[in-house]
């Protein structure tokens, strides 16, 4: 079995393409085998987009575990101010990222491998992920660990995480790391999360 938080260089590939429209703008993305949510705009994903968009970005942002790039690449297009960096521990997902950020052709934005913050040094206005649960919880927690180091002073972590798959749990470790957390939206079992750093 296949897991999109890991890479297989053995799976062949399956482009496709999704549709979406979000607050009114059409989008389309090259999707492929072996990554997150590889034939549609997950729930999850879509709500987390729209909640950052009704509250705003600026300077830089790092969408963590982008998958594809729905998120950043979404996020960048509706804030052209904005720097975004997108990463991903598999490389297949980094490729289908710089394919669909060609295709938006979007000049705001740069796409790296990274395993959590092992490539990645710089600190970020915001951090927005939509975490690899099935990865487990210590490597959840670790992306919450590691995000407050590179956050500026103010910086904003956004989550989205279901309930059922540990959002409350997850909240009491954030309140553990970050002095202001909240929960700003649920919807059909789905928390969005903002935790900011001092």
């Amino acid at each position: 079995m296949s897991h999109y938080f890991i890479e297989d260089p053995n799976l062949k590939d399956d482009f496709r393409e999704i549709k979406f429209t979000i607050f009114e703008r059409s989008f389309s993305f090259i999707s492929n085998s072996g990554v997150f949510s590889k034939n549609e705009l997950d729930f999850g994903s879509r709500l987390l987009i729209e909640e950052i968009i009704k509250m705003g970005l600026f300077g830089k942002v790092l969408d963590l575990g982008c998958g594809i790039g729905v998120i950043g690449l979404v996020l960048a297009s509706f804030f052209p101010h904005a720097h975004f960096v997108m990463s991903d521990i598999n490389n297949r997902a980094v490729k289908v990222t710089e394919m669909n950020k060609n295709r938006l052709s979007l000049k705001n934005t740069t796409v790296l491998q990274s395993d959590i913050f092992s490539n990645i040094n710089d600190k970020f206005d915001f951090i927005i992920t939509n975490p690899p649960i099935r990865a487990g919880k210590k490597v959840v927690y670790t992306i919450f660990e590691k995000a407050y180091d590179h956050l500026n002073n103010q910086g904003v972590l956004m989550i989205v995480i279901r309930k059922d798959q540990g959002a409350p749990s997850a909240l009491k470790k954030l309140e553990t790391i970050y002095p202001n957390c909240s929960i700003i939206k649920r919807k059909k079992g789905y928390y969005i999360i903002k935790c900011q750093k001092a």
